[in-house]
């Protein structure tokens, strides 16, 4: 249903990939271990879904992508002047970067590699400040650098670098395409990140671009291949890290956290609690909230992953208690934004629909493309609209905006 619109809810989406596939409500509620009942429920909107790893065995049942389920973002039509979604497409998919043998390109001078380092962590910055406009309009062109690099690294001295590069601008083309719902856009921008990095041959580099493949991964719902990645290159960066090469740590510990996360949608409580634990060692090796190599990486990163876990789980009572608890002023914009709407999820799940609009409003007013793209803001102002029936303009307004509402 992508670009189907935003005003299903995800039992009503249910409903109809179930009917698509032919399955009455009991072969499908047997498929997942559920009763009838409980499914005829869900499809009318009369429970929720609040454990990821359920809406995971729907969604293989029902052959489709978790995304799917909970509804891709849908660009408002008054914000498609900011969109430059299709150009990072047209960038991504051009067919001259599929053969270098068919499509010999021309000798040209590398690109200025002080300029391009400087425009990609600009791009890097705007990301973490939220703003997702200006990165997408960035991105296009600097994926095109991005190629030109690895073009000329041959004929350079500092190869390594054009690489390298290369790698963290297709990194944050990942991270960016995945805020719009575009999955496989992102595992293609992934895979050519592992490939640059790769290339490099720095250690730490891979890291990185590894932390891109993690998230595409969990992106397409492929968690064990997630786990696999990242605890490869968890152990691909020991020596950095036992050398307490901060970067190493910081890299490593937020690939530690994308692996809770990945156990958490795999229902494993176990092996996400063991991830998130060594997460937090890493953070209290490094003793400060950084933001080494954009990671955003420390203590407070940690308690942030373990409110989203603690979501994923259905463990809504622990993450309303201890998230409004949590500061995050001194956060990059991006990393408290997601927070802020993990936790509106949970408090609209506990019926605190008043306290979940005052924070989704507050987080819209820091960064409205991550808060209107989000799937887990838009599933909670749909029921949240349901239930309210039209009454509270602000709470009408905001869905709205997200195009959660006609």
């Amino acid at each position: 249903m992508h670009g189907f619109g935003d005003q299903l809810t995800t039992g009503e989406r249910i409903a109809h990939y179930r009917a698509r596939r032919g399955l009455t409500q009991s072969v499908l509620a047997n498929l997942v271990g559920r009763t009838e009942d409980w499914l005829s429920k869900i499809e009318r909107g009369e429970r929720e879904i609040r454990r990821v790893d359920v809406l995971v065995d729907l969604a293989r049942e029902l052959r489709v992508t978790l995304g799917d389920l909970i509804g891709q973002p849908a660009l408002a039509e008054d914000d498609r002047h900011d969109d430059d979604v299709p150009a990072v497409r047209e960038a991504l998919m051009s067919p001259r970067l599929l053969s270098r043998t068919l499509f010999r390109h021309p000798a040209s001078s590398p690109p200025d590699i002080a300029s391009a380092r400087r425009l990609a962590t600009f791009a890097w910055d705007d990301y973490q400040a939220g703003r997702l406009g200006r990165v997408t309009a960035a991105l296009p062109g600097l994926i095109l650098t991005a190629q030109a690099l690895e073009d000329t690294a041959d004929t350079a001295g500092d190869a390594g670098q054009h690489f390298a590069i290369s790698a963290r601008i297709h990194h944050l083309a990942t991270t960016t395409l995945m805020k719009f719902g575009e999955t496989d856009l992102a595992w293609i921008a992934a895979e050519r990140a592992l490939r640059a990095s790769d290339a490099s041959g720095d250690p730490l580099v891979l890291g990185s671009a590894a932390r891109a493949g993690t998230h595409a991964l969990l992106g397409l719902g492929r968690y064990a291949e997630a786990i696999e990645l990242g605890t490869t290159a968890v152990e691909w960066m020991r020596a950095q890290i036992e050398a307490s090469d901060d970067v190493a740590l910081s890299l490593s510990g937020m690939l530690q956290l994308r692996l809770a996360v990945a156990a958490a949608r795999r229902a494993d409580r176990t092996a996400s609690s063991d991830f998130l634990d060594q997460a937090a060692r890493a953070a209290r090796k490094l003793g400060r909230d950084a933001n080494l190599w954009h990671t955003g990486f420390g203590p407070t990163n940690v308690v942030l992953h373990r409110m989203a876990v603690a979501l994923d789980l259905g463990d809504v009572a622990f993450l309303v208690e201890h998230g409004p608890r949590v500061n995050v002023d001194h956060m990059p914009a991006e990393r408290a934004t997601s927070f802020q709407v993990d936790l509106a999820r949970g408090l609209s799940l506990a019926a605190r629909d008043g306290d979940a609009v005052e924070l989704l409003l507050s987080a819209e007013q820091v960064s409205p493309g991550i808060v209107r793209h989000s799937p887990l803001a838009r599933e909670a102002l749909r029921e949240m609209h349901r239930r309210d029936r039209g009454r509270s303009e602000l709470l009408s307004g905001l869905a709205e905006r997200c195009r959660v509402v006609a």
